[in-house]
């Protein structure tokens, strides 16, 4: 964790803790006491994306929040030392939880990548979820309905794609501009979302989480894609809270819809004028929805800079777009 010079910044106002498996070093959050709340972030983010829901929430619940290996502040071995695969993701989140024994009453909050990771990991231990909250995320093949994104094909499929990435750290870059759609990011979130990706050495992550989109049968990972995908069936009488920000250019009303055709018992909140990093265009609304699912008073989330920020309320969504279901 050397080397960040920002990392005491009151916008991370957290001392992360480390976990070492297989001689890495993993990075992450545990903050607070009570049932587990465990934070799964995507790609190109960080556990610095739930800074403000770790605040609002561990005065009464016990946060942990890991960095992947190659993200945020855990170590970031070439990929000669790391497998970079959706599996090594969810044996390192079982692993962390193992240590930690958490093993029953686990919330999770999934984000991006994080959703297939974080319900990979249900798949395996299904009596250990108590609720899921899932915010602009996947745990399903890419819908039918829903081509790739281009500059994710140029990104997983070409040299160029890849050189962009990380000589030039063009997704990074282009996240923190296109992923939120109310007003940009202030600069000083902008730094912390970019501050670990500043070589291209430490942006192999973000570019393996990009090439590793399992889209077919033959492609690393999709197996387990299609194995949670099925194990849906599992969760049929696990509260589930749903919160999108419907001007997602990747995981957007399509995604939305998997996850109520396979959960149809959940409450849908949906933001129209909200991108992909909904904790920041809208974070005090997100994190009262959320506080509110646990049991807890809504209340403004507070917190550390961007979502934390208060900002107006969405305009109500056309008819249909939010639905409260039991």
């Amino acid at each position: 964790m050397d080397g960040f010079p920002l990392l005491d910044s009151p916008l991370y106002p957290f001392t992360p803790k480390r976990f070492t498996r297989n001689g890495l070093g993993l990075s992450y959050l545990d903050e607070g006491s009570g049932e587990p709340v465990v934070m799964v972030h995507g790609n190109p983010t960080w556990s610095f994306y739930f800074r403000n829901l770790v605040l609002a929430l561990r005065p009464n619940f016990r946060c942990v929040v890991p960095d992947h290996i190659g993200m945020g502040l855990s170590d970031k071995p070439p990929a000669s030392q790391y497998p970079y695969s959706l599996k090594a993701r969810i044996d390192d989140v079982e692993a962390l939880l193992d240590s930690l024994n958490i093993k029953d009453n686990i919330t999770l909050v999934m984000q991006d990548w994080g959703g297939m990771i974080g319900m990979g990991y249900a798949a395996r231990h299904p009596g250990r979820i108590k609720r899921i909250v899932a915010t602009n995320t996947g745990c399903t093949r890419l819908p039918k309905s829903k081509p790739l994104p281009p500059s994710l094909w140029v990104g997983r499929n070409t040299a160029l794609g890849a050189w962009l990435i990380l000589h030039r750290n063009y997704f990074c870059r282009k996240a923190i501009d296109w992923c939120v759609k109310r007003k940009p990011l202030p600069d000083d979130v902008k730094r912390m979302y970019l501050m670990p990706y500043d070589t291209p050495a430490n942006r192999v992550a973000v570019l393996k989480f990009v090439q590793t989109i399992p889209l077919k049968p033959s492609d690393e990972g999709y197996d387990i894609v299609v194995g949670v995908e099925e194990s849906a069936k599992q969760f049929a009488t696990v509260p589930t809270l749903l919160l999108w920000g419907m001007k997602d250019f990747v995981f957007d009303k399509h995604f939305l819809a998997e996850w109520q055709r396979l959960f149809p018992h959940a409450t849908t909140h949906t933001w129209p004028d909200c991108g992909h990093y909904l904790l920041e265009d809208a974070g005090d609304e997100v994190i009262g929805k959320v506080k509110a699912f646990l049991g807890e008073p809504a209340g403004g989330g507070g917190g550390a800079g961007g979502g934390g920020a208060p900002r107006p309320p969405p305009p109500r969504p056309p008819a249909g777009k939010s639905r409260k279901t039991k």
